[in-house]
């Protein structure tokens, strides 16, 4: 199965998940790539929460999809084809994590407690840019440093903004499981992250050289037309 101009992949874009797979399993197969374009986020998501390794996170997501496609006849509909998937990646996500010899973590009897762990080595200007770039990324590693089973949770209720049940449908767990783990998540990323503003709260607000040097110049250009006007001497 080869890649299919985006332009033709039109013709399914105004159908649900469940009427693409009855496309893909008339026939159809070029449309099963409107269901991968469509699930790629969430799927790197989901397996980038349990592995925290962007390479493996992608291996997850192919072998994710191959799966899919060769057991797309069992996918029954009696949950969404989006939970289906997540599930199929959350499992071949475990598989890889069992590979690495670690314990998976999300045994639904028995949640391990909440600890962060200590850190790892309109139209905005460059400086807010940036900042917001450095945001990001604190952010995600915040994230990271999630225990398992608690990141997971954060990422696909938070981040990707499935339902609580939805959540518990993909990876085995029960509703209030996810709520425990979720509220967990949020409290162990508000310490993390106030101990990290704390850390850098002397770096706020900067006021780097091409602002200062904006403002000198204003200021130089206008203190001159004030003195010109005033027909002050000017002194060199």
């Amino acid at each position: 199965m080869s890649l299919v101009p985006l332009t033709a992949l039109d013709r399914w874009a105004d159908l649900s998940d469940e009427q693409i797979v009855a496309e893909v399993l008339t026939g159809h197969t070029a449309a099963f790539e409107t269901l991968m374009r469509r699930h790629n986020q969430r799927l790197y998501r989901t397996a980038r929460a349990i592995l925290r390794n962007d390479a493996e996170a992608e291996d997850v997501m192919q072998q994710a999809y191959v799966n899919a496609y060769a057991h797309l006849r069992q996918f029954d509909g009696r949950a969404r084809f989006a939970t289906w998937l997540i599930r199929i990646a959350v499992y071949e996500s475990l598989s890889r994590l069992r590979q690495r010899g670690r314990d998976a973590g999300l045994d639904p009897e028995g949640p391990s407690p909440l600890q962060v762990v200590s850190p790892a080595g309109s139209t905005q200007d460059p400086e807010r840019l940036a900042f917001s770039s450095e945001l990001g990324v604190l952010l995600e590693s915040a994230i990271d440093r999630l225990p398992d089973g608690a990141r997971e949770v954060f990422v696909l209720r938070q981040v990707e903004g499935l339902s609580t049940e939805e959540v518990a449908d993909a990876l085995d767990v029960s509703p209030d499981v996810v709520k425990t783990r979720l509220s967990r998540a949020r409290a162990a990323l508000r310490r993390d992250l106030l101990d990290h503003a704390d850390a850098a709260a002397s770096n706020a607000f900067r006021f780097l050289r091409p602002r200062c040097d904006r403002v000198v110049a204003k200021v130089l250009s206008a203190v001159a037309a004030e003195r010109s006007a005033a027909s002050l001497p000017q002194r060199s």
